[in-house]
C-alpha cells in the first residue's frame, strides 16, 4: 500500500510574515507530492497558526528535493519554509525507515522516541535527529532558556544510567548513550555562542577554516586594544570596566543575531558569530584575570 506524503496548507494562496513566501492550495501541491512503499512510511505535515510559526515532522527526502523547484512565489525553498518572523521551525527531518521497538516491535512514536508507548523499553540512540528536536524546541536563536532547562531535567529523570542498573546490558548501554546525548544537546543550546554555531551548522556553514570570516580590519584591531589593555592592567577595577565593555558587546551582537537568522542572513549571522567568539574568548579572560588580581 502506497502512503502518500500530505501537506496541510491554507486553502487560499497568501503571503507569510512578510519574508515573500508563500503556500499554496492543497490540490494543486497534493498531486505532484512523491509516494513510498508500505515498508517506508514517511509523514509531512506543514501547520501555519496564528502567529505564522511553523511545524514540521517526518519530511522524507523526496519532498525535500521536491520542494526546492518551487520559486519564491510558488511555493517556498526548503531553507526557507524553515524560518519565519523572530523564530525558526523546526528542522525538516527524515523518519526513521521502521519505526519499531526493538524489543516489542510495537511502532514507536515520531522521533525523538526514548521508549516504547507499549512495553515502556528505553530505545536506541538515534545520531541524526538534532539538539532542537530532542529538547522539543522551536529552531530559533530566541530560545526559551526556561522550557529548555524544564525538559532537560525530564529527560535526565528518565535517561539517568542510575535507573537502569538492573536493567538488561542493552538498556544500560542505551541509557548512556542517550542521557550523554541529552547532555551534548543541552549544553549546545544552552548558550547563545554554540547555539548559534549549531544553527549555523544545521544549514551546512561553519566557523571552522574561515579565519577571517568577513571580520573588518577595524574590529581585530579593536580586539588586539583590548587583549593589550587587559593584559597589562593590574586593577581590579580596570579589570571590571573592560568585562562591563565585553558584556554590553554580547548583549548587542545577541539582539543583532537573532535579527539575522529571523531575516535567513545566514552570513551576516556568521560574521556576527565570529564576533561574538571574539568577546567570549575575552570575557573568560577577564575573569581569569580578576582571580589572579585577587
Amino acid at each position: 500500500m502506497l502512503i502518500l506524503n500530505r501537506l496541510r496548507f491554507a486553502s487560499s494562496l497568501r503571503r507569510v510574515c512578510g519574508l515573500g513566501l508563500y503556500v499554496g492550495n492543497d490540490q494543486s501541491v497534493l498531486k505532484h507530492l512523491p509516494s513510498t512503499s508500505g515498508c517506508e512510511a514517511f509523514v509531512t505535515v506543514f501547520t501555519l497558526n496564528g502567529s505564522g510559526s511553523r511545524r514540521s515532522s517526518g519530511v522524507c527526502s523526496k519532498t525535500l528535493h521536491f520542494l526546492e523547484h518551487f520559486k519564491s512565489n510558488q511555493f517556498p525553498a526548503t531553507s526557507l519554509l524553515k524560518r519565519r518572523c523572530g523564530m525558526i521551525s523546526r528542522t525538516f527531518c527524515t523518519v526513521l525507515k521502521k519505526l519499531h521497538c526493538w524489543k516489542c516491535e510495537a511502532r514507536l512514536q515520531t522521533p525523538p522516541a526514548f521508549f516504547c508507548p507499549a512495553c515502556l523499553v528505553i530505545q536506541p540512540l538515534d545520531e541524526n535527529i538534532n539538539f532542537f528536536d530532542i529538547m522539543d524546541c522551536e529552531i530559533s536563536f530566541a530560545l526559551d532558556v526556561r522550557k529548555l532547562q524544564k525538559r532537560y531535567m525530564h529527560l535526565q529523570r528518565s535517561l539517568h544510567p542510575d535507573n537502569f542498573s538492573q536493567k538488561t546490558q542493552q538498556e544500560q548501554e542505551y541509557s548512556e548513550s542517550q542521557s550523554a546525548l541529552v547532555n551534548r544537546a543541552y549544553r549546545t543550546l544552552l548558550k547563545p555562542l554554540s547555539r548559534g554555531l549549531y544553527m549555523l551548522e544545521l544549514e551546512g556553514m561553519k566557523l571552522e577554516g574561515d579565519p577571517g570570516c568577513g571580520l573588518s580590519l577595524e574590529f581585530l584591531q579593536d580586539i588586539l586594544e583590548i587583549s593589550e589593555r587587559l593584559a597589562e592592567t593590574q586593577s581590579q577595577e580596570e579589570a571590571s570596566d573592560i568585562w562591563h565593555f565585553v558584556r554590553g558587546k554580547l548583549e548587542n551582537l545577541i539582539g543583532e543575531i537573532n535579527k539575522s537568522f529571523s531575516e535567513g542572513d545566514l552570513n551576516r549571522a556568521k560574521v556576527l558569530l565570529a564576533e561574538m567568539k571574539y568577546f567570549a574568548n575575552i570575557e573568560e579572560k577577564v575573569k581569569d584575570k580578576v582571580s589572579q588580581i585577587q
